[in-house]
Formats: structure tokens, sequence, C-alpha cells
């Protein structure tokens, strides 16, 4: 098997994009220029299952931005937005919930059935994790992301494809300017920085990149490189 490439996208623009570049799967956001993503909107999902009807789509689950630390009625609509896109027949949803003092919310996690991604920015960490899961329960899969692109993405695929790698995310995306002529001074968008009147969008060029150094590793297995 080949090495699965996953990109977030947060509009139908940046789907065919990174369809056209050739990726293996998405994961559906809602704001992914803002504070890293929220749960999209069911018709953003259906709007992009339209245009790439063959591309098997995960779901963010995550009702606002800021921490992964989540008071009872955020983790109920968290809970009914799983029910929403679990009957709308997604691959998967991906989510984190957090307990206070950083530690994973097993109770919770549990209850919401689905996927949960963790950060380690760690190559050491990172095989550790490969080893464990792999000896415990294939059925989990670490998902390496966040400063994924053409400058890292071969190194990560060096130290890791002996460990049991066999999925990159990344997003691949960037500020577009937006179509907005009228820009009335002192008035914002509640973004900030370079996305106050921008767009974000995936390019396509980001993901080629990757995707050729990943798709140069060849096939492999969990026990060779």
């Amino acid at each position: 098997m080949s090495l699965i490439l996953e990109v977030c996208v947060d509009s139908t623009e940046s789907a065919l994009a990174a369809v056209e570049s050739g990726v293996d799967r998405l994961e559906l956001c809602g704001n992914l220029g803002l504070g890293g993503g929220t749960t999209p909107s069911l018709g953003l999902l259906k709007a992009v299952r339209k245009a790439a009807p063959t591309v098997p789509i995960m779901v963010m689950i995550r009702p606002r931005t800021g921490d992964f630390v989540y008071t009872e009625a955020e983790f109920e609509v968290m809970i009914e937005d799983i029910r929403c896109f679990r009957e709308n027949s997604v691959q998967g949803v991906v989510f984190g919930v957090l307990t206070p003092e950083g530690d994973v919310d097993v109770t919770r996690t549990r209850r919401g059935q689905g996927i949960t991604v963790t950060s380690a920015s760690s190559l050491d960490v990172l095989k550790t994790l490969l080893d464990h899961t792999n000896d415990r329960d294939p059925r989990i899969e670490i998902l390496p992301g966040s400063g994924i692109n053409s400058s890292t993405v071969d190194a990560l695929c060096q130290a890791l494809l002996s460990h049991g790698l066999r999925e990159v995310h990344m997003s691949g995306g960037h500020w577009i300017d937006g179509a907005s002529v009228w820009r009335r001074d002192g008035m914002g968008m509640g973004v900030g920085g370079a996305g106050e009147w921008g767009i974000w969008r995936t390019r396509v060029s980001a993901i080629r990149a990757v995707k050729e150094i990943i798709d140069s590793f060849g096939n492999f297995n969990s026990t060779e490189a």
C-alpha cells in the first residue's frame, strides 16, 4: 500500500484544489485560517461531496476555537454534530477532548465514539506512539500533522516509515485577497492579521509537492519501509 495523504479544507474551492492535487482523503473543517478550524456546516459537506463524490471525507468536530477543555453544554453540541454527520455517511469524525491538565478525557472521548487526533511535534514521540499502537491495536492510526510541507515530509517519512507510518496530514493553505473593493478604514472582519479581508484557500502546488515526495517512497507494509 502507499502512504495516504489527507488534506484539511474549509471550502468547496479548496476541496477541488486538493482533489486536483491527487489527495487520498479530505478533512472537512470550517474557518481553517481562524484558530485552526471548527465544525463545518452540513451544507458545506453536501457541496463538497457533490463536487468530489469519490473522495473519502472526515469531518472536524470542534464547536469553537481556543482550547480543547469543553463545558458540558459545548460537549453536547459536539455529540449532536457527530450524530448529524454520521447520518450523512461521512467516513469518520476528528475531535479532541482534554482535561484541564492536558490529558485525554477518556470518558468523553468514548461517548464521542469517533477518532481522536493528538499532535506530537517530536519524531521520538511519534516513533513511540507508532510502535505502541502497532503492537497493541492495529485499528488505531497515528496521523502526523501540523507543519507538514515539502520541506519537512521527507525527513518525517524517512524517520517513521519503518515504525509503521501509513498516513500524513496537511493543509497547504494560505491567505488570498478577498474580492471586496469597499474596505472601510477601521472596520475589520474580526480575524486580524493577513486574513482580515482575506480568504483561506488550499494551494495546489503545496499539495502536489508533498504528494510527489511521499509517492517517491513507493509501496510499503507495516514491517518494511
